[in-house]
């Protein structure tokens, strides 16, 4: 901001020391009111330009990508009891963890285990703590690396 009033004060002294060296009688008394107004415009219009390109200009696009790695089940699945015990999961959070990952929504998942929608958020949360996840495709995605989930 300092810099653009000083570049505004610097502009107005050169123009000021422009008009006094072009100090001719018949230039300043015949073209008077013609030399401020176009001092003027140009003034006008060159902040108008700058203002409109630093307000118009773009801003970046960060580009955010997820990869999802897909970890094989057996054929067999044996869940891990001791891994269960080590995180400290209720049998209602693994069965919360079960239904994520059958892709149900937290509504869909309330209402098969006739809970409330809020009863099963902070049972998704505190999975998500305990597997030290942010989303429910990471939770799905470590279940089955940790062999909690088939």
């Amino acid at each position: 901001m300092r810099r653009d009033v000083l570049l505004y004060g610097l502009v107005g002294a050169v123009l000021i020391a422009v008009l006094q060296l072009v100090e001719f009688r018949w230039i300043i008394i015949e073209h008077s009111m013609a030399i401020y107004g176009g001092l003027v415009a140009v003034v006008f219009a060159g902040t108008g330009l700058w203002l409109g390109l630093r307000l118009t200009r773009p801003t970046p696009k960060v580009v955010v990508r997820e990869v999802e790695v897909l970890v094989p089940a057996p054929a067999e699945f044996v869940r891990d009891e001791a891994r269960v015990d080590a995180l400290g999961l209720t049998p209602r959070e693994l069965e919360i963890l079960d239904l994520m990952a059958a892709g149900l929504s937290n509504q869909e998942i309330a209402e098969r285990l006739f809970v409330s929608v809020n009863t099963v958020k902070t049972h998704s949360s505190r999975v998500f703590e305990k597997l030290e996840v942010r989303r429910r495709t990471q939770a799905v995605q470590q279940g089955k690396a940790l062999r909690l989930i088939p």
